[in-house]
């Protein structure tokens, strides 16, 4: 779900903290009826843009020569614009009417709702809580915010950045900006505002962004504060139905808005390229930044076609023209990548092709455990991991033939799923990827909680990751003692699902720092012998620090999306159009 002027997100967290308040903010209602007037062409400086309050600015054409004023790469907000045609008749070309409504909730005092079980809620403390924050607003396409200005203001009493921890992991999990208006901008109406929520869209936890908003709630009703507002663009259905959920009401207000890369979204009709899946998408978004021109061909299998000065590339996602038939021969069929890879000295797994029973049995009793998967599939499709018996083994190879091709049994190896993306032969990301987990309330069975974590993964990915409910989830759960009717207990965490694809609601982890410089050497070395100039390559580690590795897959056209803050859009356009290099991209 997503809400606020920010284009922030919001889903679920707990909190056993007292809310937080800066030394010296508390503010009586004595303090409050003497309130100074509203400071003159107020505004707010928010890390990743300002705030600029309507009512403070002395003419429209102050306002609108302030909002122009916006530094590159930062979003502007100007709220509560009270006549918003005439600040835009200022600019018309620059400036742009915010298709958002202004939500709102009176604080009565009344008592605050306690937190979501697992769930810490506090404000940030650390450095590191800022990188966090900027994690989350990566994976949500937010404005990042400026490190030095958010920790020279952690002590501020006009401004509180929260964050949301997963109490038995550590994790930052999600994030929210409060903005207390009497002490930005002097208003007499003793209002506060609700900015850039955003919530991890991999974390299992519910009720992070609940608890965010309801922190917020405590926080300003004990200062005395009059009301609590927000943001949240008209279509966003889930979002407005929670923030009514939680009290709030629709009033009116404009905001405005400069039209620049980051709100093109918000002012340039861009329907033509809804069909397109993220991961075309997330390409297709970085030509049109850097000029170059689209043209859609089947936006549902994700093809595209990009021009430039004469100059064009056809591309399916990430897999374009420059990868040659033999290479694709070599990435499509996962025989022949490990024979090829090996062939050159590269660790892979003991492999065979699913045949005669015997041989089969023969080869799982040498190895102990194998996986058993199609040899031209993809997406995690009809793939069974850690099997050790020989019935299991028989029902795996029969699920992997359903999707077609050739079976193979591979020697099964322990370690963490690692995918290391290479661009231009050059290792441009590399993440950790987990298995589906749910967490248990002591309410839910494993059923539901299996169909609300898919849904959330779903939403967040546009569809793309979702757990299958199948005899491998099946089996992986009877391998735990558990069946879809059972109970965990409250904050629980049980893995549904032993593949780390994404498709099936495996999350992805960032880790490309730090990769062990013997593992970029080999994924780049395994692109150059597989000859392909874009791939995604899956290794199993110890931990991406190792040097220890096998190779399993190599992947001829891998997602690009979900490798924040890695820059692998870019990388991408700039191996097809170096000459839209910039100094930024």
């Amino acid at each position: 779900m997503t809400a606020l002027h920010h284009d922030p997100s919001i889903q679920g967290k707990r909190n056993s903290n007292p809310p937080f308040f800066a030394e010296g903010s508390d503010i009586n209602s004595n303090e409050a009826e003497n309130a100074e007037a509203a400071r003159p062409n107020a505004t707010l400086e928010c890390g990743w843009g300002r705030l600029l309050y309507g009512p403070s600015f002395e003419s429209p054409q102050a306002l609108a020569r302030a909002l122009q004023e916006e530094q590159p790469g930062k979003r502007d907000i100007a709220l509560h614009v009270e006549s918003p045609q005439l600040v835009l008749a200022e600019a018309p070309s620059a400036l742009f009417l915010d298709p958002s409504l202004i939500f709102r909730k009176q604080l009565d005092g009344s008592p605050a709702e306690p937190p979501p079980p697992g769930i810490v809620i506090r404000p940030l403390t650390t450095r590191a809580d800022i990188a966090a924050i900027n994690r989350l607003y990566t994976m949500r396409n937010m404005v990042p915010v400026d490190p030095r200005l958010v920790w020279r203001q952690r002590h501020s009493d006009a401004v509180v950045f929260l964050v949301a921890e997963d109490e038995r992991t550590g994790d930052i999990i999600g994030s929210a900006m409060g903005v207390d208006h009497y002490e930005a901008f002097g208003d007499e109406g003793q209002g506060c505002s609700l900015w850039c929520l955003a919530v991890d869209p991999q974390t299992g936890l519910v009720g992070a962004g609940r608890g965010l908003v309801n922190f917020l709630i405590a926080h300003y009703a004990t200062r005395g504060r009059k009301y609590l507002e927000l943001s949240v663009l008209h279509g966003n259905e889930p979002a407005i139905a929670l923030y009514q959920k939680l009290g709030f009401e629709q009033v009116q207000g404009f905001v405005v808005k400069n039209k620049n890369a980051i709100n093109e979204k918000l002012f340039v009709e861009t329907t033509d390229f809804g069909g397109l899946n993220p991961y075309a998408r997330l390409i297709v978004d970085e030509a049109r930044r850097r000029g170059i021109s689209v043209e859609v061909i089947d936006a549902a299998a994700g093809i595209f076609k990009l021009r430039h000065a004469g100059h064009e590339m056809l591309c399916r996602e990430s897999l374009t023209e420059l990868t040659g038939g033999v290479a694709m021969t070599w990435c499509q069929d996962k025989v022949l990548t490990s024979r090829r890879l090996a062939s050159i000295g590269l660790r892979v797994p003991r492999q065979i092709t699913a045949g005669d029973p015997e041989a089969n049995a023969a080869f799982l009793k040498e190895c102990g455990s194998v996986v058993v998967k199609p040899a031209l599939g993809e997406q995690g499709k009809g793939i069974s991991v850690d099997v050790r018996g020989e019935d299991h083994m028989v029902e795996a190879i029969e699920r992997a033939a359903a999707q077609g091709g050739h079976v193979i049994l591979e020697e099964f190896c322990s370690g963490q799923d690692l995918r290391i993306v290479v661009i231009g032969y050059k290792v441009v990301a590399a993440a950790i990827r987990r298995p589906a987990e749910i967490v248990g309330d002591g309410e839910s069975t494993v059923l539901q909680l299996i169909e609300r974590q898919s849904a959330r993964r779903a939403a967040a990915t546009g569809g793309e990751s979702k757990i299958p409910v199948d005899g491998e989830t099946e089996r992986c759960l009877a391998g735990q003692g558990l069946s879809y009717d059972s109970v965990i207990e409250a904050g629980q965490a049980i893995k549904v699902r032993k593949t780390a694809n994404l498709h099936t609601g495996g999350t992805i982890h960032d880790v490309t720092a730090e990769l062990h410089p013997m593992l970029r050497d080999v994924a780049e070395t395994a692109a150059r012998a597989l000859r392909i100039p874009v791939v995604g390559l899956d290794f199993l580690v110890p931990e991406p620090s190792s040097d220890e590795y096998v190779i399993i897959e190599a992947n001829e056209r891998p997602g690009l999306a979900n490798h924040e803050p890695q820059p692998t859009a870019q990388r991408f356009i700039d191996l097809l159009f170096p000459f839209t290099m910039t100094g930024n991209t």
